[in-house]
């Protein structure tokens, strides 16, 4: 579903991780583990498309992929079923009703997403998935701001995505319960490069 060959990305222009390859078929999940500034981030961010890159292959992304980080994409004068509404209208579809159920969205329907908590806009902003129809969801630090019985029911959404063929990649600290794969990417830092200044002397 998704396949990633030899890949180097970079952050600010400078290469953070190299040489990474790895395999996520239907149903599975895979989990990305590494220190804050590992290049967890930029690496989810490469392979959504929003950045090119270095070098490698990335086979099975593009429209495939639905993208959540840390940003939950609201439109704050919609309501939450006026935003499930606009992304469903946005990726093609049409069922907001499972996405409100499985995040317990059913009671805050009416509200203004502006004026939701950061947990609820949070599990609104999760929604969204749901909606988009996409196999493979790609998920950055995806439990920020979300108390317990809210990871849990991210967690059951995740499920089930994977039990009908979907596959997830995230990265996140938090044990969601699930059977996952899990890539340490500290093994694939960038080695260090000599600046084009001193080239000459090496």
């Amino acid at each position: 579903m998704l396949r990633v060959r030899d890949l180097t990305v970079t952050r600010g222009g400078l290469p953070v991780l190299e040489g990474l390859s790895f395999d996520l078929g239907e149903g599975a999940a895979l989990v990305l583990r590494g220190p804050n500034g590992s290049g967890k981030t930029t690496l989810l961010r490469t392979i959504a498309g929003l950045q090119p890159a270095a070098s490698g292959d990335i086979e099975g992304a593009g429209d495939r992929i639905a993208y959540a980080a840390h940003a939950d994409g609201l439109k704050t004068m919609l309501s939450v079923e006026e935003n499930l509404q606009f992304w469903a209208s946005v990726f093609g579809t049409s069922d907001i009703e499972t996405a409100i159920r499985s995040f317990d969205l059913s009671g805050l329907r009416d509200r203004l997403a502006g004026s939701l908590s950061a947990g609820q806009k949070r599990r609104l902003g999760l929604a969204r998935l749901m909606v988009t129809g996409r196999p493979v969801w790609v998920l950055d630090e995806p439990t920020v701001s979300l108390d317990a019985a809210s990871v849990a029911l991210f967690a059951k959404a995740v499920r089930g995505h994977l039990s009908a063929g979907g596959a997830a990649l995230m990265a996140t600290h938090i044990d969601l319960g699930l059977e996952a794969d899990v890539l340490d990417v500290a093994p694939y830092k960038a080695r260090p490069r000599a600046a084009a200044d001193d080239e000459a002397f090496l």
